[in-house]
């Protein structure tokens, strides 16, 4: 285990009928910008909460919507403009993690006189952000609770993640309730995110973590039980209230203390080909982690191994520590289809035509992969066995 200091600012306000808390939470008097989606919280009635709430509080309030699945810059843009125009006080961010990245963007570039994109990529030190909260109403990305960000510049087809200690939201309110209407494949794709989140955690060099270890397959374990029985019944408060919570606990910080953080490139290789096909980030990640766990087992498979015997249970009996860490994947892989996840790049009508733009685009900042240091070669490999 390795020095860490613990600190997460964000204030998680969770249950049902919690969005009265939002009233307490912003300023009164507040000039809000209001980012949300392609308008379902319209239908189900999350946005009369929210409205409701603010005008306890007699805020002024601009809205910013249709912002996409892969937040383009270009949305972002507006929202600044809009910032820098009105003078806003505070943005609230209603939707699931593409709102909440997108709000993150937002919230630094409304402080910044020059392009947002030269914060994403690290031209330009980000200094400060406006104040900004949640309402969660998808369960997938853990932006609820993190500094992260991911942004597409869809005119030069680059999706980045990128992340600043100013842009912790100060508050995030999570009503199991709100994800009712989440449809089934969005709701398949936040499970697959969820865990995936917890595999990047779970693959990493440092020794002596028996806690952090099994925290994270403890989560595994909860998310492989939970998922199907979710999937049975959307309107599940107990089941969707699970996953909630192991989604946001997944990328919150808490799975990384004492660590060196883990391993992250499979989500670079996803953003890589996200940016270059606009599909959903669950579905790719569900087709490229069991192929880059294919991958790393065959240098070192004794992660694998333990992943497989203490997350799935696979047993060791007069197997070899390969042949275990071969089941494990196999297991992983099983379970995401069962699911409805897809399983090979062709479900996206990709083919090999734009592998090596994709091996570049996985490069476009250095440094992929801490478990096992990712070369373009090592990229190709990983997007071939996933055609």
């Amino acid at each position: 285990m390795i020095n860490f200091t613990q600190h997460n600012p964000t204030k998680l306000i969770f249950g049902e009928n919690q969005i009265t808390s939002l009233s307490n939470e912003v300023a009164p008097n507040s000039k809000v910008l209001l980012v949300y989606g392609g308008g379902s919280i319209k239908r189900n009635g999350v946005y009369d909460d929210v409205m409701e709430q603010l005008s306890k509080i007699d805020a002024t309030v601009f809205e910013l919507s249709g912002v996409e699945p892969n937040p383009r810059l270009s949305t972002v843009q507006k929202g600044v403009d809009i910032c820098q125009k009105e003078e806003i006080d505070f943005i609230l961010a209603v939707g699931g993690g593409s709102v909440i990245d997108c709000t993150k963007a937002i919230a630094v570039g409304a402080k910044y006189k020059g392009s947002t994109w030269d914060l994403i990529t690290g031209k330009v030190a980000i200094e400060e952000a406006l104040p900004f909260g949640t309402v969660l109403t998808l369960a997938a990305t853990g932006s609820e609770m993190n500094p992260v960000s991911v942004i597409t510049n869809w005119d030069t087809k680059d999706k980045l993640g990128w992340s600043s200690p100013f842009v912790y939201p100060t508050f995030s309110i999570l009503d199991p309730t709100y994800t009712y209407s989440v449809p089934r494949d969005q709701t398949i794709y936040g499970i697959v995110d969820s865990m995936s989140h917890a595999l990047e955690h779970y693959f990493h060099r440092t020794e002596n973590t028996p806690m952090i270890d099994g925290f994270i397959e403890s989560l595994l374990r909860t998310a492989v039980a939970t998922g199907p029985k979710l999937l049975e019944d959307l309107h599940s408060y107990e089941h969707r209230a699970t996953m909630m919570y192991v989604s946001t606990t997944a990328f919150n910080g808490s799975l990384a203390y004492g660590t060196d953080g883990g391993d992250w490139a499979t989500h670079r290789i996803e953003h890589a080909v996200s940016a270059v096909y606009d599909i959903p980030h669950g579905g790719g990640l569900a087709i490229l982690f069991p192929n880059w766990l294919e991958h790393v087992l065959e240098e070192d498979p004794s992660r694998v191994k333990q992943l497989a015997m203490n997350v799935f249970g696979i047993s060791s009996e007069e197997k070899t520590v390969e042949e275990i860490a071969r089941e494990g994947v196999n297991a992983l892989r099983i379970f995401w289809k069962s699911l409805g996840a897809p399983t090979t790049l062709k479900d996206y009508d990709i083919d090999d035509s734009m592998l090596d733009v994709m091996v570049e685009k996985t490069f476009i900042k250095p440094g992929v992969g801490t478990y096992k240091t990712m070369d373009r070669e090592s990229v190709l490999d990983i997007l071939k066995r996933s055609l």
